[in-house]
């Protein structure tokens, strides 16, 4: 065959996530033929997405979403909204959660959506009116069998009502399962807003009792104080942590002694930055990044990508980290911890939580079932746990030689691959 280059291959997002397969693929013995499938996505829509603006203006944005794989189940994933997106980054996201939701154990395959836009100019008609004419632009290509998107960067429970109500429209009946992350109102779970913070905590808690001898009292910095962040930190420390350390992007506060994570919530909702959190024996220091750099035992990136990389890798003093953040961790960082005996939960496990809750809310939905929060709660800790530990105990067998992230890797690859060849498709 001849070849040829697509547009999305040349994104730096993309070949990062090529490379990781690759890697995957070399241990598993896969075929080159075998690869060249795992890598493209089975379908990519681009729309075009027009709004008035409040002003009369026109502002036409582009908007994508890639269906990677379905060998395991229905399209998942989130869609974001932000003005740096790329049809290349799209891509890479929906390959991660085609091996995040095949490491969950979950019945999914990987899905991503996303408009290029800043959402912090529009107001809220504008977008709502975003949000209503994106999706009706793909609902052709989504359902609740087909494709389940979710949150992401910028987009919430809000955003997803205007989804549900304006697929409804489309089909003519209530399509609960359309969308995961509700409001509660219309099908949701609050346990939602918190389950990717308490799957980030649940990891932590795990790897504590596997290399640590337990979570009791050992000291945690966390970086980013957002959503996974905050809720990550907050569990934490009902479970018995000390967390020393929180930052958000206007710096970060410290104390050996600890925090009382409750007060800084407070604080950062109130004032919309931790470093306004006062308290004897706390430093409020400007740059966040140093927090990585503490002398804890566990630390949970859970901001931004990249932040720990060969440039500050030799400073990092944690025993586990554990990444609540997409890809916080360069390769050569990784490489080099791992090396070092630091335990690296990566976040396709590590972070797991959000869809899994996801599928623990459109389950219910699909039976019109009625579930409670504590329900809920109880159901994603027993997966998680469960899943942490088999993942643990294979990399620990079979895997041991390379970082904990190559073995997620082969696990989620592997799985994907033999439903592949069940299903008849290679």
């Amino acid at each position: 065959m001849s070849e040829y280059r697509v547009l999305y291959e040349t994104d730096p997002v993309y070949q990062m996530a090529v490379k990781q397969v690759r890697d995957a693929a070399l241990i598993l013995g896969l075929a080159d033929d075998v690869v060249e499938v795992l890598v493209h996505p089975e379908k990519l829509v681009q729309v075009k997405v027009v709004i008035k603006r409040d002003d009369s203006r026109v502002a036409t944005l582009i908007g994508w979403r890639s269906q990677h794989n379905s060998a395991l189940g229905p399209y998942k994933g989130g869609v974001r909204y932000s003005e740096n997106a790329t049809v290349g980054e799209t891509v890479a996201l929906s390959m991660w959660m085609t091996w995040k939701n095949s490491l969950a154990g979950l019945p999914y395959g990987g899905g991503k959506g996303s408009v290029r836009v800043n959402p912090k100019i529009l107001s809220p008609r504008e977008l709502e009116e975003l949000s209503r004419r994106y999706f009706a632009a793909i609902a052709r290509d989504v359902g609740p069998d087909i494709d389940i998107p979710a949150p992401d960067v910028y987009t919430n429970p809000q955003v997803m009502a205007w989804y549900y109500d304006e697929y409804s429209k489309i089909v003519g009946y209530p399509a609960w399962g359309v969308v995961t992350a509700k409001p509660m109102e219309i099908g949701g779970l609050y346990a939602r807003v918190v389950s990717t913070g308490y799957g980030t905590a649940l990891s932590a808690r795990e790897a504590a009792k596997r290399v640590l001898g337990g979570l009791e009292g050992k000291s945690v910095a966390v970086h980013g104080f957002g959503n996974v962040g905050i809720y990550a930190a907050k569990y934490l420390a009902e479970w018995g942590a000390n967390v020393v350390a929180v930052s958000d992007s206007k710096g970060y506060i410290y104390n050996p002694k600890g925090l009382d994570i409750e007060k800084v919530m407070q604080v950062k909702e109130s004032t919309g930055a931790v470093i306004n959190y006062k308290s004897e024996g706390v430093k409020v220091l400007a740059n966040h990044l140093e927090l990585l750099e503490l002398p804890v035992d566990i630390l949970i990136p859970a901001a931004i990508e990249n932040v720990i990389t060969k440039e500050n890798v030799e400073r990092i003093k944690a025993k586990v980290i554990v990444e609540g953040a997409n890809g916080p961790t360069t390769p050569e960082a990784d490489k080099f911890l791992h090396e070092r005996g630091v335990m690296v939960v990566p976040d396709i496990l590590a972070n797991a939580g959000g869809v899994t809750m996801s599928w623990i809310e459109w389950s219910h939905n699909r039976m019109g079932c009625w579930l409670t929060d504590e329900e809920a709660l109880a159901r994603l800790d027993k997966m998680m746990t469960i899943n942490f530990n088999k993942v643990l105990d294979e990399w620990q067998k079979k895997y041991s030689e390379y970082p904990m992230r190559v073995a997620a890797y082969v696990i989620a690859i592997d799985r994907v691959v033999k439903a592949m060849k069940l299903r008849g498709w290679i």
